[in-house]
């Protein structure tokens, strides 16, 4: 009797190491990935509570890369808008003489802090700033009111579409350009002089593109 009680608790034994063997292998269906799972989730929960944020769930949701998110919102609130005379801006007269000839529009941010750019610049052809500033051009693309951030040495482009409808037009190898805020209000002019192999353009009726990180136009 005694030795079948011996047996029947060394067989007991033996059972109870088997489950836990296969409890920390996972067993044989794939188990080992949720165990993965389930430290790693523990790991995060871990370090959310070791910042002390308090938020239980929410701070673990955040740290999945809400709170980047956040981090780049904060960012680019500091961010100050570009200064016009502060811009390394140039304009090239391309495809002179020719349908489609337009004025490409260059600026860049030369400083070391970034700065950003919103809608489309400003412009007035010629030297006469008592001529209204020329229109945003109907065939361009919507979502001209967000903010382009331009780190330092980064570029942003527009272009002048240039119509000549015959001999009563005008021209300009210059031009007046402002930036304009988030109000849409136009910041200060400063002149811009034309460049290319043909410099030199001329326009009846004339509007302007937005601001973009490409080239608008690229022959």
């Amino acid at each position: 009797m005694r030795t079948s009680r011996i047996r029947t608790a060394t067989l007991a034994a033996v059972t109870a190491a088997l489950a836990l063997g296969l409890t920390a292998c996972g067993g044989a269906d794939g188990g080992s990935k949720a165990a993965g799972g389930d430290a790693a989730a523990g790991t995060a929960q871990s370090q959310s509570a070791s910042k002390g944020d308090g938020k239980g769930d929410a701070g673990s949701k955040a740290s999945s890369g809400g709170s980047d998110e956040v981090a780049n919102k904060d960012a680019a609130v500091g961010v100050q808008p570009c200064i016009g005379d502060q811009m390394r801006v140039t304009a090239v007269h391309e495809l002179a003489d020719q349908q489609g000839d337009h004025l490409l529009i260059t600026a860049s941010n030369p400083g070391t802090e970034p700065c950003w750019v919103t809608s489309y610049p400003s412009v007035k052809l010629g030297d006469d700033l008592d001529v209204a500033a020329l229109p945003h051009s109907k065939k361009d693309n919507p979502g001209g009111d967000k903010q382009i951030t331009l780190q330092p040495g980064d570029k942003v482009y527009s272009a002048v579409n240039l119509f000549d409808y015959g001999s009563d037009n005008q021209t300009a190898q210059v031009f007046a350009m402002a930036l304009r805020g988030a109000d849409g209000s136009d910041g200060p002019y400063y002149s811009v002089e034309s460049k290319g192999e043909k410099p030199q353009f001329s326009w009846n009726e004339a509007d302007v593109l937005n601001w973009n990180t490409e080239k608008p136009y690229d022959f």
